[in-house]
């Protein structure tokens, strides 16, 4: 009985018409976010339940500054994705220091993460119409889209770090504008 109620359920869930309505309809794919969202702020009350929630993203935007940091010389040291309560009471979920900080690597190694953006639309454009269309590969698409994005975005330190050399800040407007410039063909 209860095996071929679970049948037919998924049957519905899993036929193309369902999953269209679904895939087309941003409504549905806003509300499962914030569901998720929802889901992964409830766990702030205890710090393992949060830290085992925000370790795949963590692993993301730490790794992110410890490789550039590792190409820019600023000589990354104390990996950690362990979470540690802040002086203001929040908790830090991972972080990675640096022995090297100068004008030239700060900006990039505090806004690496934003390299985790190019990930997420290669998952969007290139690994998700490789998968089956059934609702769960869905709902795991938006799950790994939102870990990717949320973790793409600095934190307040990382935005600190960045603009702590005038100089430095000064070299990558330059560079970051010629870049658009060529882009627009200007």
């Amino acid at each position: 009985m209860v095996y071929e109620v679970y049948w037919r359920i998924a049957g519905i869930i899993n036929s193309p018409q369902f999953l269209q309505s679904v895939f087309d309809n941003r409504f549905y794919l806003i509300v499962l976010v914030i569901v998720l969202t929802r889901f992964k702020y409830a766990t702030y009350n205890s710090m393992w339940m949060c830290s085992l929630v925000n370790v795949p993203g963590t692993i993301l935007h730490e790794s992110m500054h410890f490789l550039v940091g590792l190409v820019m010389n600023a000589h990354p040291c104390n990996f950690t994705i362990l979470p540690r309560r802040s002086m203001e009471g929040g908790y830090v979920m991972g972080s990675v220091g640096f022995r090297n900080i100068t004008f030239y690597n700060a900006f990039p190694a505090a806004m690496a993460p934003l390299l985790l953006l190019p990930l997420g639309y290669y998952v969007n454009e290139y690994l998700l119409p490789l998968l089956p269309a059934t609702l769960l590969n869905y709902v795991l698409y938006v799950l790994l889209q939102t870990i990717i994005i949320e973790n793409a975005v600095p934190s307040s330190a990382d935005v600190r770090v960045a603009t702590s050399s005038f100089p430095g800040l000064l070299l990558y407007a330059v560079l970051i504008g010629a870049l658009v410039l060529s882009l627009l063909g200007l």
